[in-house]
């Protein structure tokens, strides 16, 4: 029974029950738009495209993150960790993986595109397999290291699920934190920049703009940014003034990552969509739509 279990401290009943509803309305949403991303990857023939294949590993990434936020809000719900120190450490490298896998994922899609666009070369199977890989592996690293001492996964300020501990704010902390956003959000978010910055200039010249440039940036500042600010100012001051229930805030903003990114990948890709609309209905898209709008 839930009312066995005391409440967090810093929650009350409805702050518990409102964001463990949020965690699994985000868990449930994002994984049904995720899914139908790789199952119709999967059904429809000409959505199996190179470039598709990295908007696939952006679906599978966020399709990782629903799973973590469907453990963190049936927690919730329990208002405790059922599954010890042993689940809390692969729930937050799972966490991490695929959100780090995410992003990677998402500053591939950018690269391809501004070849796509600007500089008219078609990606091959053999180098957009090799980005896909390499973006998992790159995740993977860095989400082993607390593992292995360098960082630590601890509880939420709600206690029913785990992530990067930023409560000490220590050396081992600092050093971490400072090479994971360096690699895995700055370094991202400037190839993003000047991909789609190059992209929208190739758009103005020709008058057909084909699709948000400003959006995919948009989507991981916005998204991601509160996280990495808390976690930012964690390095540098004690952030254990501020309440637990604000804490969780960033957490939950970050969770909404694979429903936006769904929407920015997948249904704002006017081939993908078409692709999405032929598995659900059975409508046929033509051949010339799925060559001439392949992003």
């Amino acid at each position: 029974m839930v009312t066995a279990h005391p409440l967090p401290e810093g929650f009350t009943e409805v702050e518990v029950f409102a964001i463990g509803t949020a965690l699994l309305v985000e868990a449930l949403l994002g994984f049904c738009l995720n899914g139908l991303t790789i199952i119709s990857f999967r059904k429809i023939k000409e959505l199996r495209t190179p470039s598709n294949l990295l908007v696939l590993s952006i679906a599978l990434a966020d399709c990782g993150i629903c799973i973590n936020a469907f453990i963190a809000a049936f927690s919730s719900f329990l208002r405790y960790w059922p599954y010890g120190s042993d689940g809390c450490q692969i729930h937050g490298f799972h966490g991490f993986l695929t959100a780090l896998a995410s992003i990677s994922s998402s500053a591939a899609v950018a690269w391809d595109r501004y070849h796509h666009y600007c500089t008219r070369s078609r990606l091959q199977w053999s180098t957009a397999a090799s980005m896909m890989v390499f973006a998992w592996l790159f995740a993977a690293f860095w989400a082993v290291m607390p593992l292995l001492g360098w960082g630590e996964y601890d509880y939420e300020p709600l206690r029913t699920c785990c992530t990067l501990d930023y409560s000490k704010g220590d050396r081992n902390y600092v050093t971490f934190l400072f090479a994971l956003s360096t690699f895995n959000f700055m370094i991202p978010g400037f190839i993003m920049m000047t991909a789609y910055q190059s992209i929208h200039q190739k758009f103005r010249k020709t008058g057909h703009f084909k699709f948000n440039t400003g959006l995919p940036l948009k989507t991981l500042v916005i998204c991601w940014g509160p996280y990495c600010l808390l976690c930012s100012y964690a390095a540098v001051e004690n952030v254990m003034f501020i309440p637990p229930k604000y804490r969780m805030i960033p957490a939950l903003i970050a969770k909404t990552v694979p429903t936006v990114d769904a929407f920015v990948y997948a249904l704002g890709n006017e081939n993908y969509r078409g692709g999405i609309w032929q598995f659900l209905t059975g409508q046929k898209i033509e051949k010339a739509e799925v060559d001439n709008k392949t992003k």
